[in-house]
């Protein structure tokens, strides 16, 4: 490395200068800039933005370059500065591989597993990933990653070289609002060591759950939910009722409820969602109350309000210190960039101090300048010292080749003979167990009091089949409608409803002052499928009967 290059990365030589923007969907474009000693908005200003939700990319590259130019005019900023830009999460997960995996190896292992997603079916992921910071298992090591969409990256980042910025640093939605939770103190209590506690994000497309411990993330789940199909209070008792079966899933103490779109509250949803614990809320959409940290008055008023917390974490930088931290740009966690506003904490003996990036800069140039005169005489040693050791290092380099050639082969052999896949085995009868559950579950709280069940079948696929008696429709239209509420996406009909009579004269000599009985038959099932299931059940009874006459036949 010469000594261009050592100033270049004390700050020397060229802008150090890093403007953070935010693709923020229910806010737009937002650019910002914090103060970090004082933890206050410094600059910050936004522009309307359409984000395709189905493609998880920008709609119109050009409006963005026209929202980038608009909010450096508007904040008086130089252009040709350094930006780092959060996008909306578009893949997420987790996965455990062999340690003595090559890090290309460990990238080609998860860029077929992105690759099984619908959108990276259509369009090249770029893959970042990170070390859990949990305790790691025997010979293998537990990993997060993301993915985005190489075209996009690609596009935003010629947009902004068009406009005469740079693109140096790529974050996604998930890990700026963990951040900002820290930097803000929002999460202060959730992410002290060893406290378990769960992070619920609710955007237009359903919810997820991050569990962590302190400030490691530890798991991570999506659920699917059509929010824009309910309507007032709905939205609320479908989030409650299925979340109510996952959070089972991710014991903790604390639950924290961020909510992304302007269609759900999270004040309103922690009043009513079901959790044995603290629960704790806030709305980062429309009915924010107030800012989460103050801003300068240079922020108009109405800006203000629509500060994101993904705005505040990616340009908060490095001073949250996330164990997972992600960077498109580079690929693994090892090329985060680093915020050159961030203090830095020094200690000499017993004495400990903040020290401000440019008076840091200044003092590292004049121990540079010290540090020259041996260096170059070091420069002078190496060459003959790197002569000797050259052939050393070749053998070396091509000892680890075949090494590396072999725990691939290995790798291939032993992926041949693992075909069975646990996890997708689990995964799939919690998919059918919590799928009964929550037909049991619905079921035990939707019966009226002159209704009676006579049968019921709850299917691994989702299917379901109920019939009874009910002395009045009312009771089966509440009934059914109870059911329907409950069991989400599940396409429950009314299947059959007629009086309960034995002969055609007592259908017509019906008291009315009598209560009349109803048969009823409440399905997702097809024609064919109830009628298979009853010819199945008649079967049965006849095969029973049979061995019962056979039996005392015997006798």
């Amino acid at each position: 490395m010469d000594l261009s290059n050592i100033l270049s990365q004390l700050g020397f030589g060229g802008s150090s200068d890093i403007v953070y923007l935010s693709v923020t969907p229910n806010v737009g474009l937002e650019l910002i800039q914090l103060d970090i000693q004082s933890r206050t908005v410094k600059n910050y200003a936004y522009r309307p933005l359409e984000y395709n939700e189905s493609l998880r990319q920008i709609a119109d590259i050009e409006a963005f370059k026209n929202a980038v130019t608009e909010l450096f005019s508007e904040l008086k900023l130089n252009i040709k500065s350094n930006i780092v830009l959060n996008l909306p999460m578009v893949f997420f997960g987790s996965k455990e591989l062999p340690l003595l995996l090559a890090d290309d190896a460990v990238t080609e292992a998860l860029t077929s597993e992105v690759e099984q997603s619908y959108i990276f079916k259509r369009y090249e992921p770029i893959i970042s990933w990170s070390d859990s910071a949990t305790q790691q298992s025997g010979d293998l090591r537990k990993l997060f990653y993301s993915a985005i969409q190489k075209n996009v990256v690609d596009d935003l980042k010629n947009a902004l070289t068009e406009l005469g910025a740079c693109l140096v640093g790529v974050e996604i939605s998930l890990t700026s609002i963990l951040k900002s939770l820290a930097f803000t103190g929002l999460a202060e209590d959730q992410m002290k060591d060893n406290v378990s506690w769960n992070l619920m994000l609710i955007n237009q497309n359903g919810y997820a759950i991050c569990s962590l411990i302190g400030k490691n993330i530890v798991d991570y789940y999506e659920e699917p939910l059509a929010i824009k199909s309910f309507e007032g209070d709905e939205i609320y008792n479908a989030i409650n009722a299925s979340a109510q079966i996952t959070l089972m899933s991710y014991p903790a103490t604390h639950l924290y409820i961020v909510s992304t779109t302007d269609m759900v509250s999270a004040e309103l949803l922690a009043k009513r969602i079901h959790f044995d614990g603290i629960v704790n809320y806030y709305d980062n959409n429309d009915f924010k109350r107030d800012n989460p940290i103050p801003v300068s008055l240079e922020v108009l008023e109405d800006s203000a309000r629509k500060i994101s917390l993904e705005a505040i974490g990616v340009a908060s930088g490095n001073t949250a210190a996330l164990p997972v931290k992600f960077n498109f740009l580079s690929g693994s966690s090892e090329g985060a960039y680093d915020n050159p506003d961030e203090p830095i904490h020094v200690e000499l003996g017993s004495k400990e101090f903040d020290i401000s990036p440019n008076a840091a800069r200044n003092i590292s140039f004049v121990v540079s300048v010290l540090l020259v005169l041996p260096v170059l005489a070091i420069f002078l040693v190496v060459p003959m010292i790197a002569k000797q050791k050259q052939t050393v290092l070749d053998e070396v380099n091509s000892k680890l080749e075949n090494t590396n050639a072999e725990i691939k082969r290995l790798q291939e052999e032993q992926n041949k003979l693992n075909n069975f896949d646990a996890n997708a085995e689990i995964k799939k009868v919690l998919g059918y167990n919590r799928s009964k559950l929550l037909a049991y579950t619905a079921l035990g709280d939707s019966v009226p009091r002159n209704l009676w069940i006579t049968y019921f079948v709850a299917q691994d696929d989702g299917k379901f089949d109920i019939k009874g008696d009910s002395e009045n429709v009312e009771d089966v239209y509440a009934f059914y409608r109870n059911m329907k509420d409950s069991l989400i996406n599940t396409k429950l009909k009314l299947h059959k409803l007629e009086l309960k009579t034995n002969s055609v004269d007592e259908a017509v000599t019906i008291n009315p002052e009598q209560p009349s009985d109803y048969q009823f038959e409440i399905t997702n099932m097809s024609d064919a499928d109830v009628n298979k299931i009853a010819e199945d059940i008649a079967n049965k009874a006849k095969s029973a009967v049979d061995n019962a006459k056979n039996a005392k036949k015997k006798k």
